[in-house]
């Protein structure tokens, strides 16, 4: 174990029926078994989820970031283990050189929200290992600012979800871009930066600001000529950790002695994720046991539709829309 230094409009629908107000005119997206949508290389044989080759993860002391590194270490990867948190951080190096061994793995203190620390997180990794396989920008927080109220918690919140993803991508980037092997990015985002649900503007803002990001991330490696390096947005769903231990919480508490039944456990939803990585996907909308991913893409496309039928802001949620809405989800799956 090696340590760093501390630190909807009217259409005609498919079938000739005219435009209902609360059916979908078209199903945009085509959603398949998890079977069919899994890389058609095995994972033992996959370029950048291989044996031997480094995975790099901020927020690794806790929830979703701890899981992944377990899930990383697994899969035979060098592990980098980053997060500001410096005893949940010793304890998560614990496990995940239990599996992959204290040589595989590197521990360096980071607060994303400092440019220095970021760059002192690369420079250990690069000079410990050369490469960086998989990059997971992770880190966040969710304390609750509204929109006239916690400024602190707005400066917080945007210092470390927002700016945190900067850093990260801004440091690491350029050397990644270059790299003879494929590799990837993979910015966490949430389904709150895109449905918008009442109660955290804040949180919800960041996660906007993420999603933003990541897809001219996306577009931008796709444009630069030779890159192997690829960019993915993954948005977990209910997922039993300290920053969501309900489906509308945000603000950081200690997980509920017992996992709700409608929540996946963090492996679930980085397995889930992982998977989805492999096969190219670069949204990767994770469901959960309340939620299935039909119900989450109609939501996304209510949400869409506020702006297109220039409905009420978060119409959803608005007492006067939100039967119709309900309405249009049922049909919406109907149809299905």
């Amino acid at each position: 174990m090696v340590f760093a230094s501390s630190l909807s409009s009217p259409s005609i629908s498919g079938d000739g029926r005219g435009a209902s107000p609360i059916r979908p005119p078209f199903s945009p997206f085509n959603l398949k078994p998890d079977s069919e949508l899994r890389s058609p290389v095995d994972k033992d044989m996959d370029p950048v989820f291989h044996s031997g080759r480094v995975a790099v993860v901020t927020g690794a002391a806790s929830g979703i970031g701890r899981a992944a590194c377990l899930e990383l270490a697994s899969q035979g990867l060098r592990v980098v283990l980053a997060d500001v948190n410096e005893n949940l951080l010793a304890d998560a190096a614990k496990e995940v050189g239990a599996i992959v061994g204290e040589n595989n793995i590197l521990v360096v203190p980071t607060d994303v929200s400092k440019l220095e620390d970021v760059q002192r997180l690369k420079d250990r990794v690069l000079e410990m290992w050369g490469e960086v396989s998989v990059l997971m920008n992770n880190a966040a927080i969710g304390p609750v600012g509204k929109s006239w109220e916690g400024l602190d918690n707005w400066h917080k919140i945007f210092s470390i979800n927002v700016m945190g993803v900067v850093n990260v991508q801004q440091t690491f980037v350029p050397a990644m871009i270059h790299q003879e092997n494929p590799s990837v990015i993979i910015n966490t985002g949430s389904k709150q930066g895109i449905t918008n649900p009442p109660g955290n503007a804040a949180y919800n803002a960041s996660k906007a600001a993420v999603k933003s990001l990541t897809e001219s991330l996306a577009h931008e490696l796709r444009q630069t000529p030779n890159a192997k390096l690829t960019a993915h947005l993954f948005i977990p769903g209910w997922t039993y950790t300290s920053l969501g231990t309900s489906p509308a919480s945000t603000a950081p508490s200690p997980p509920a002695d017992k996992k709700p039944a409608g929540a996946w456990t963090a492996h679930e939803t980085v397995v889930y994720m992982f998977d989805k990585v492999r096969a190219g996907a670069f949204y990767i909308l994770c469901p959960d046991g309340e939620v299935r991913r039909e119900v989450d893409a109609l939501r996304v496309l209510w949400a869409a539709g506020d702006v297109a039928e220039g409905r009420p802001a978060l119409s959803r949620w608005d007492p006067d829309w939100k039967n119709v809405f309900e309405e249009w989800v049922r049909e919406g799956l109907a149809g299905m």
